[in-house]
């Protein structure tokens, strides 16, 4: 019987177990066996796997988070790690291995497929800023939870004649931000790829309250900048060379209360936006990619990752996902400046 390997690595999202589940059944038709590794790149270092079947996959295409485990490890960082990598995928015979993952997973992915490991990617980021596919599963969800989460705020805001500030995922890309701003009615949006003039936002919430309105929504991602300024938890980097980012909202929190005179609290959604169920978009994505995953590893399509365009799933090389990141174009944060203030 021919073995296929997977992994989830990278930050959790709403999706992944529909993408595995999906694999599974998928393989069974070929009468492949899949190998399931623990932890990400974790389990392939370390050799730890399940076997994923039917019954393993039961029930989970509701469910959030993954049930192979997640972790951010870079089997590029130390020292042998690389050649476990290689010796453990020669030793079960794997004819592929599926990677799914966003930025730094598939990236890793992509340097083993071009030393001639078939790799197979599926792309995953609540973030929505990967290259190369037109959405990744998991940021329908996390967008739809930051909306309701906007919604409610804005009775809470009103009865107390507060300013809110409310902090959303977005490292370097400000799709959540943006998009959840825009469908929640947020007074301004604040996202990575525009520097933050805080003068100008203070502004605006001025002359909306000039106008009789007693409060005000902004909606920041994480990843937004002051002038000159990085706002971080702390100086710690991940396995890729990341800092931990989060506090921009608390900061801006408190320079607007200072500059305006108005009452401001802030409210971070944190971890909120990648637990729970995910939406039927992102059930039916995952469950695609992880279809088209299957058949990309019957065509012997290495180097590929599956992507969404349009409405059609198709293969495009890992390299064109991983070479940078999707960003807000200028002319759409320029659309939703219209509803600013």
């Amino acid at each position: 019987m021919q073995r296929i390997g997977i992994l989830t690595g990278g930050g959790d999202c709403p999706g992944l177990n529909p993408v595995l589940r999906a694999v599974v059944k998928r393989s069974a038709v070929e009468g492949w066996q899949v190998l399931g590794f623990r932890n990400g790149w974790k389990g392939v270092i370390d050799d730890e796997f399940i076997i994923l079947d039917h019954q393993s996959v039961s029930g989970i295409l509701p469910k959030g988070g993954t049930i192979l485990g997640t972790s951010r490890t870079n089997p590029y960082k130390k020292p042998g790690d690389l050649e476990k990598v290689k010796s453990n995928i020669a030793k079960h015979e794997l004819k592929a291995l599926i990677t799914v993952g966003g930025e730094d997973t598939l990236g890793a992915a992509n340097k083993l497929a071009q030393e001639g490991l078939k790799i197979v990617g599926v792309p995953k980021t609540i973030d929505n800023d990967l290259n190369a596919t037109d959405y990744t599963f998991g940021y329908d969800t996390a967008l739809n939870i930051a909306m309701e989460c906007i919604d409610r705020l804005h009775t809470t805001a009103e009865s107390h004649n507060r300013v809110m500030v409310v902090e959303i995922m977005g490292r370097h890309a400000g799709w959540i931000a943006l998009e959840a701003g825009l469908a929640g009615g947020a007074d301004v949006i604040l996202i990575p790829e525009v520097e933050i003039d805080l003068d100008k936002v203070c502004e605006l919430i001025k002359k909306r309250h000039a106008r009789g309105r007693t409060f005000s929504i902004v909606a920041v991602a994480e990843g937004a900048k002051l002038k000159d300024k990085e706002v971080t938890m702390d100086q710690k980097l991940d396995a890729f060379g990341h800092i931990r980012l989060g506090g921009i909202g608390q900061t801006i929190s408190e320079m607007i209360e200072q500059k305006t005179g108005y009452e401001t609290r802030v409210t971070v959604l944190g971890h909120i936006q990648r637990g729970g169920s995910p939406t039927a978009f992102d059930r039916i994505l995952g469950t695609r990619f992880g279809v088209q995953a299957i058949e990309l590893v019957k065509q012997e399509r290495y180097g590929f990752m599956v992507s969404l365009q349009g409405r059609n799933i198709v293969a495009v090389p890992l390299q064109e996902a991983v070479g940078s990141l999707k960003t807000v174009p200028l002319d759409y944060y320029q659309m939703a400046q219209v509803f600013f203030g």
